[in-house]
């Protein structure tokens, strides 16, 4: 057989073990081992043990178990609920303010967290009921949870820059930054979104009436809520920023402000440190057999000449380095509605970037651009993890079908979005370069 169709023989082979329901980690390691096994001999599988030490030994990877416990806290210690209260108590006089609010708590809580779990699932406890309640279209209520509870993995701190930082040597204080701008660009867009409907159509997001708002008072006094989360906020991101602190040194700040934020509140114990922990433990483990297979599948695929393959490919594609990138994002985004955007990192990030880096274009943007197109993975249907999230939290009456039609109005405004980036690259690359002189 000729030698260059091995490398495609390797993603064809993935799609039996996915099919048959095999884990993701799994499956990429299987396939590693196979081909390494059969090409090379018993001796190639010494290539795949250093080739995981290599990817598991990086002190950068510690953050992503910190900013996940983080997250866990301050999920269990109601911190949602407070932000949610407060956000109702400003914006529910607005036409579709409580989506306005649902987006906003979305954007802070991935700016304290970065989890999308956390995120989607408080939200749809808490602001989706609100929102029907008061006669919110359906798709509208939803589709804000949805596109709210996911900003997390594009606000910092992010779990999903921290691993694409450590996975492509681009900078994670730099992707944190360049985050800020994109992460409220796009929820910009989520907010305008919200108020042309309700201009256009009322009763598609309805005001609150003047009996169910808040005083001027209860306004002021909920803002108490709010000061603990953003004093988070300017210790975590602040010491990376400012280059106080390393990402990971900033994740063990965060997980310490996130216990104090539930001592001082009164709401945390033995339980919810103990719950904490063992989710924390459970999530992490997934992500490092992630890392795992998709280390020894890549190492496998780059031993057997596709990179080189794909790099050609590339290099005689018509149309140049933009068309380059179009599909590019094209493939990022396929893979993303089928897998989770962490195996989507570890799997494409390593072929792709390099590419567009020898391309001309600048390392940094081109992983923003990157995890704007992971965001989108998590509204992506047919298995996009949000979707799912929501669903696991709603009524018996709100079907996945309905869920999936309420993402088709946000994942159009994520395609806006990158084709902003595309188009107008400082909007994300100012503030890195201002702060980090990147």
């Amino acid at each position: 057989m000729d030698r260059e169709l091995y490398p495609l023989l390797m993603f064809l082979g993935l799609i039996p073990l996915l099919a048959a329901g095999v884990p993701i980690s799994f499956s990429l390691a299987a396939i590693a081992i196979i081909f390494s096994y059969l090409l090379w001999g018993p001796g190639a599988l010494n290539i795949l043990l250093s080739a995981t030490w290599g990817t598991m030994n990086n002190f950068v990877i510690i953050a992503v178990p910190l900013f996940i416990f983080m997250a866990y806290v301050l999920q269990k210690t109601n911190v949602v609920e407070d932000l949610y209260d407060t956000f109702y108590k400003w914006s529910g006089g607005l036409r579709g303010g409580l989506a306005i609010a649902t987006i906003l708590v979305g954007a802070v809580l991935g700016a304290v967290s970065g989890v999308v779990a956390a995120g989607v699932i408080g939200l749809g406890l808490i602001g989706l009921p609100q929102m029907l309640k008061h006669r919110y279209n359906r798709r509208m209520a939803l589709g804000s949870v949805l596109g709210g509870g996911t900003l997390g993995q594009l606000i910092p701190p992010s779990t999903n820059m921290v691993l694409y930082g450590a996975v492509s040597g681009v900078s994670i204080g730099g992707l944190f930054a360049g985050g800020i701008s994109a992460g409220l660009l796009l929820a910009s867009l989520y907010i305008s979104y919200v108020i042309i409907r309700g201009l256009i159509n009322p009763r598609f997001s309805p005001a609150l009436p003047p009996e169910n708002r808040a005083t001027w008072k209860e306004k002021l006094v909920s803002t108490k809520n709010v000061f603990f989360p953003l004093l988070l906020v300017i210790i975590v991101l602040g010491s990376i920023l400012f280059g106080v602190a390393s990402p990971t040194e900033a994740a063990a700040f965060g997980a310490t402000g996130a216990l104090f934020i539930g001592f001082v509140k009164r709401r945390l114990n033995l339980r919810i440190v103990y719950s904490s922990c063992y989710e924390t433990l459970s999530v992490t483990a997934m992500v490092g057999w992630m890392m795992i297979g998709a280390s020894a599948f890549g190492s496998v695929f780059a031993g057997l000449g596709g990179n080189a393959m794909v790099a050609n490919i590339a290099m005689n594609m018509p149309g140049g380095e933009n068309m380059v990138f179009v599909v590019s994002a094209i493939f990022v985004f396929l893979l993303g509605m089928f897998l989770e955007p962490g195996a989507v990192i570890f799997l494409a990030v390593p072929i792709i970037a390099p590419i567009l880096a020898n391309m001309g274009f600048d390392p940094l943007w081109v992983g923003l651009a990157f995890n704007v197109l992971l965001q989108s993975a998590y509204l992506s249907p047919p298995f996009g993890f949000s979707l799912f999230y929501l669903k696991g939290c709603t009524t018996r009456d709100i079907d996945i079908v309905e869920i999936y039609k309420a993402s088709l109005p946000f994942l159009l405004l994520q395609a806006v979005c990158i084709t902003i980036i595309f188009m107008f690259p400082q909007i994300v690359l100012w503030l890195p370069r201002t702060l980090l002189g990147m």
